[in-house]
């Protein structure tokens, strides 16, 4: 099938029930791979609240999206990626550890009021940049981190070498206040002032990362605000201001043209780091991923996906996302693996041929012999819990658990979640509930 196919299948909400896997066959590029004697460079752009049908290679035809849609047409295009999480903490820590988030305990928004801000995720435990570092990579995060306000939790104690952004959950875009009304600018654990528009800063910090670290092998972890709230564009005023005070906020009308800017924007960006990478002949030594951190909520769009940002509904985690490696992956593929954002961890470990810690068990799992190869993942049972709400994936069937009863689906035939049959199928419906229970169980003995 077509990448022109598939598009417009996926604007129909039937992508999930008609796209197979078209990974690359074994053999040559994956062997190519492992022939590489210099450790790849690898870069991992995430968007935020962006929906499963807001970019062009996902079907969206009101946004424009060339940089990212180039990168699919490059390499492997995902239909069932997941973010670990509903909103944006969970999914970050998960990123972070390759592990469920409920391990580390940050299953809900590191919130910028109240007590939520004392809070962070633990120096216990071992992130991706730490791993990596010890291999010989450089490392940086240019962007949010939302894992922790106070400076014990920074970047820069959790394995990064370079940290410029913010902690908290978004800030303005101009003024960078946050959501509390504090300054929220970082480098590395002292607050530094910098004028200009975050996504454009994100960029341009990433820009500058790959010049300096050219000779590599570098680790660039790029988390974008866009296109979180608040709702501005380049040249909008600033909502937040200095003491608290208000500015002006965007008006309602005027959404729709600002979100529409705000992924353009980041995705202008991403053309230019990419461009860099090639400006200096690293393209065919470097893996770039790009994700969401959650579905969109309802200023975007989720595409057919049921449900919006918050919900364990698909819509909710179902995202975006595509891999990157000029002669390594196989450029015009789409797979439709199950994947979770904690898989990460693993691949890149795999991948820079580093050594993980001893001791240390991940839930996710390595997807180089996907990427490389397009060989089919083992079969595995999948998990969400967020509030009140719990989901457990097998192959097709997903069980959600929700305030008003248990609901089943057959995601290979209803994306959208529109038949449930939990009423049909009671054996499924106790297999996947004990698997959800005993899941709980485990992780609660953290």
């Amino acid at each position: 099938m077509n990448r022109r196919r598939f598009c417009k299948l996926a604007g129909m909400g039937l992508a999930g029930a008609v796209v197979g896997n078209f990974g690359c066959s074994a053999g040559s590029v994956g062997n190519a791979s492992r022939q590489k004697a210099q450790p790849p460079n690898i870069i991992i752009i995430m968007a935020d609240d962006l929906g499963y049908g807001d970019i062009g290679c996902y079907g969206s035809t009101k946004i424009k999206t060339p940089n990212i849609d180039a990168l699919a047409k490059g390499g492997l295009l995902f239909t069932d990626y997941h973010s670990n999480g509903a909103v944006c903490s969970p999914t970050r820590a998960a990123l972070l550890t390759g592990r469920y988030q409920q391990r580390c305990g940050v299953e809900e928004v590191v919130f910028a009021n109240g007590p939520a801000r004392e809070t962070g995720m633990s120096l216990d435990e071992v992130t991706f940049a730490e791993v990596l570092g010890k291999a010989g990579y450089a490392t940086g995060i240019f962007g949010k981190w939302h894992l922790g306000y106070k400076v014990e939790f920074n970047p820069a104690k959790q394995g990064f070498d370079e940290f410029i952004g913010y902690v908290s959950g978004n800030v303005d875009y101009h003024s960078h206040i946050d959501g509390a009304g504090i300054e929220d600018w970082w480098k590395n654990v002292k607050k530094v002032p910098e004028e200009g528009y975050v996504t454009d800063l994100i960029t341009e910090h990433g820009v500058d990362f790959i010049e300096r670290h050219r000779d590599g092998p570098f680790c660039l972890y790029l988390p974008h605000e866009a296109p979180h709230y608040p709702y501005q564009g380049r040249k909008d005023p600033p909502e937040r201001l200095g003491g608290k005070k208000k500015g002006k906020k965007t008006p309602a009308g005027e959404i729709p043209r600002a979100y529409k800017e705000m992924v353009e924007v980041m995705d202008e960006g991403i053309g230019r780091i990419v461009e860099a990478v090639r400006r200096h002949g690293l393209q065919d030594n470097t893996f770039i991923f790009f994700c969401s951190d959650n579905g969109a909520n309802k200023q975007g769009s989720n595409g057919a996906l049921a449900g919006f940002k918050g919900s364990l509904w698909e819509g909710g985690h179902r995202v975006p996302a595509v891999a990157y490696w000029p002669g390594r992956i196989k450029p015009d593929t789409v797979t439709n693996e199950p994947v979770l954002g904690m898989d990460l961890f693993a691949t890149m470990v795999s991948l820079a041929g580093a050594r993980m810690p001893r001791g240390l068990s991940l839930d996710g799992v390595d997807l180089a012999p996907l990427l490389l190869e397009g060989k089919g993942l083992p079969g595995r049972m999948l998990f969400w819990r967020f509030r009140k709400q719990k989901a457990v994936r097998k192959g097709p069937w997903k069980l959600l658990v929700i305030e008003d009863g248990v609901k089943l689906f057959n995601l290979a035939e209803d994306l959208g979640e529109e038949n449930d049959l939990a009423g049909d199928k009671p054996q499924i419906v106790a297999e996947l509930k004990a698997e959800l229970a005993a899941w709980e169980r485990e992780i609660s003995r953290r």
